[in-house]
């Protein structure tokens, strides 16, 4: 039985289309059943409808409070009866509440080869660092930002010329082949918390 995953996105989506991608393989052991975006005119709901894949608005600037945001998001997912959530450029913080509701079942893209450059500018920082190389992790979600437990990481060289800019083409290129393997290894039970 394929599991049943929920992307919640807040833009364009663009992982969140390799993660669709993945899953219209027959073998792909996950369905994509939602896509939520708390923004209404994020791009990415357009592209899931295309797809006819059900999608959701649930617009936090509606809530008074984080938390009342959350319990809305909680209770789509249970009414589509989702197994597992993939953050893709959901650009939210989830409050323990949510996470340790979701503990275990949501995974996260983050730009960088954690535990470096968590948060913000990655690419940035990792040009300003001299790494020699730099790339993209998906972990599982936990209450502390970009410190989840590692599912799996990419990296690519970080060459003499790059920019913020193409760094962050190459990394993103890497990023829509490491989310759908790490969304298979889960749904798969091959790793887990």
């Amino acid at each position: 039985m394929k599991k049943r995953v929920a992307i919640l996105i807040s833009g364009r989506g663009s992982n969140m289309t390799a993660l669709i991608e993945a899953a219209s393989a027959e073998d792909y052991p996950a369905e994509i059943a939602l896509v939520v975006s708390n923004r209404p005119d994020a791009a990415g709901l357009h592209r899931a409808s295309l797809e006819a894949i059900p999608t959701a608005v649930i617009d936090h600037t509606q809530f008074g409070e984080r938390e009342a945001f959350e319990q809305a998001l909680d209770r789509k997912l249970g009414e589509y009866r989702i197994d597992l959530v993939c953050l893709a450029g959901f650009m939210r913080l989830l409050t323990p509440w949510f996470v340790e509701r979701w503990s275990g079942h949501m995974l996260n893209i983050h730009p960088s080869l954690l535990p470096q450059f968590t948060g913000l500018d990655t690419h940035r920082r990792a040009l300003a660092a001299g790494v020699k190389r730099h790339g993209a992790t998906v972990h599982f979600v936990v209450p502390e930002m970009d410190a989840g437990p590692i599912v799996l990481q990419g990296s690519v060289a970080v060459l003499e010329n790059d920019t913020e800019e193409t760094l962050a083409a190459r990394v993103l290129e890497l990023e829509h082949q490491i989310y759908p393997r790490a969304l298979r290894a889960v749904a798969q039970g091959l790793t887990k918390v």
